[in-house]
């Protein structure tokens, strides 16, 4: 009978042991870099320049070569911070891209055929829809300009990838939906459902008013996550260090959009006042969310932390005492006993700069960080963390925008020291400097916002002499975007997304089956 059971278990642990096991993943300093270590393609930059940017003593300000290599000659600048990572961890990206409409070639012939036999109306209707469809030739690519600023940390990995890949994530969404974008053309008028509007008096359900806005802003979400999902796939085959925030600014069919997953900020300057275009995304500031994961999840805290808040660190002398506390439902503070429980580490710690999520990380969104566990510990940062980024919209063509109109995107080592209203009066001090048309007007303009912040190295630190306050010792990046020449350029587009036509939005019909699939939204065919 025993040597029987022997026999069972041999049998079985050979069975398992024959069993193909999964490779060990290789350890992140075996891999290849996916990128190597580069400062932006626009800065030109030699091997030996970028070496010279990294010194962290002088901490020279890097400028474009060439501005015009920028769209509209926008200016930029960077500095790298004061000894906290040895090499500069932001990076910047900026092109302009086009999308064309599906071909679909007009049966020129065909349409003169059938225009000879409509009643005698044969050579004026022919002319008519030949002159449609070679106009409508012009209109059928989507132009769009994108700039962004990528703010990594623990490494540069993550944020050289999205500042070498992101845009193509953008042109591939918006392309899946081009022929929803452009005009409706002649060609569209003869194929219904591509473009033209469609849905009311069909006799099926209709379904809900989506406008060429609401398309855009869906591309940018999805492009936003498919480049997190694409650092999380390679990171198995190359090493991409770190993580990193994400700020984009993209504009097309006269609007600008004004994408952010992070603590890096856009401030429109406009008629000398600041306009914030974002807003940050710290722990602080996202302390409801945060809490509300720990409450779906709570195995995500690992019984080593609590998702409750407290107004200080409690200890075991402050078992069976009163204190304050907040929860996700709550933005104000109810009293309660302290239990064991709350003696565990809470999941958001400290104020301002030296907030943290899980006493590990001081960001809430943005790309990468896959790995990033709490040290010495289990408990995964990453499912806190976020790809999913804000939109804000504004309507270039609603306003006239002057020479002196600008657009500043930077990363937070800008505004850690710099107020909105306040970096929007140095730029406007520094364009006074310049004739309108010269070329390195704006490039100047950032360069002298980037040294406002960087101040000057005084003892042992850097200090902003004009204010004798502490000056930014963090990676400083900073754009600043002429809104005059993007409207000027664009206020004759037949591809504007104008009033008009968001007033009378499109409305989209989901073809579908009612009882298998109820979502009047879907766009899914």
């Amino acid at each position: 009978m025993i040597s029987r059971v022997r026999n069972v278990v041999n049998s079985v642990m050979g069975g398992l042991a024959a069993l193909p096991q999964p490779p060990e993943r290789p350890q992140p300093d075996d891999l290849e870099l996916k990128y190597p270590y580069c400062r932006p393609e626009f800065l030109q930059l030699s091997q030996d320049e970028i070496q010279v940017s990294a010194d962290h003593v002088s901490r020279p300000i890097m400028v474009p070569r060439e501005p015009n290599r920028l769209p509209w000659s926008a200016g930029y600048a960077e500095v790298i911070n004061a000894g906290k990572s040895p090499r500069n961890e932001d990076q910047a990206a900026t092109t302009q891209l086009s999308i064309s409409r599906p071909a679909r070639t007009p049966n020129r012939n065909t349409n003169k055929a059938n225009n000879k036999g409509n009643n005698g109306n044969s050579g004026e209707d022919n002319l008519q829809q030949e002159a449609m469809a070679e106009e409508t030739e012009e209109m059928d690519e989507l132009h769009f300009t994108y700039f962004g600023v990528f703010d990594g940390h623990a490494g540069t990995g993550a944020a050289i990838m999205a500042s070498r890949t992101l845009h193509y994530h953008i042109r591939d969404k918006m392309a899946e939906v081009s022929e929803l974008l452009l005009p409706v053309t002649y060609e569209d008028q003869n194929h219904p459902g591509t473009g033209s509007n469609h849905g009311s008096g069909s006799g099926k359900p209709s379904s809900k008013v989506i406008t060429k806005e609401h398309l855009i802003i869906g591309a940018l979400e999805r492009s936003f996550c498919e480049m997190d999902s694409q650092i999380e796939r390679e990171r198995l085959t190359f090493r991409i260090t770190g993580g990193c925030t994400a700020l984009v600014a993209v504009f097309v069919l006269g609007k600008l959009f004004l994408v952010n997953a992070g603590d890096s900020r856009a401030v429109l300057c406009r008629n000398g006042e600041a306009i914030p275009m974002s807003r940050d995304f710290t722990p602080e500031s996202e302390r409801q969310r945060l809490q509300y994961l720990a409450h779906l999840h709570p195995h995500l805290l690992y019984n080593e932390f609590t998702a409750l808040e407290f107004p200080r660190r409690l200890h075991k002398t402050d078992l069976g005492k009163q204190t304050l506390y907040r929860d996700h439902t709550m933005t104000g503070w109810a009293p309660k006993t302290v239990t064991e429980d709350d003696l565990k580490f809470p999941l958001i710690f400290g104020e301002g700069k030296r907030c943290r999520v899980l006493a590990t990380i001081g960001v809430t969104r943005g790309f990468g960080d896959h790995d990033l566990r709490v040290y010495d510990s289990h408990c995964l940062i990453k499912p806190f963390l976020t790809a999913a980024p804000e939109i804000q919209t504004y309507d270039m063509m609603e306003q006239r925008f002057g020479e002196d109109d600008f657009l500043i995107m930077a990363s937070d080592g800008l505004w850690d020291v710099v107020a909105n209203q306040d970096a929007c009066n140095v730029v406007l001090d520094a364009l006074t400097q310049f004739h309108p048309q010269d070329p390195n007007r704006y490039t100047s303009a950032a360069q002298e916002l980037v040294m406002h912040a960087r101040g000057t190295l005084q003892g042992k630190g850097w200090r902003r002499p004009a204010e004798d306050k502490p000056a930014s010792g963090d990676d400083i990046t900073a754009f600043i975007i002429p809104m005059y020449h993007y409207g000027n350029q664009h206020l004759s587009s037949p591809t504007l997304l104008s009033e008009s036509e968001e007033s009378s939005t499109r409305e989209m019909e989901t073809e579908t089956e009612a009882e298998a699939d109820p979502r009047p939204d879907s766009l899914e065919p």
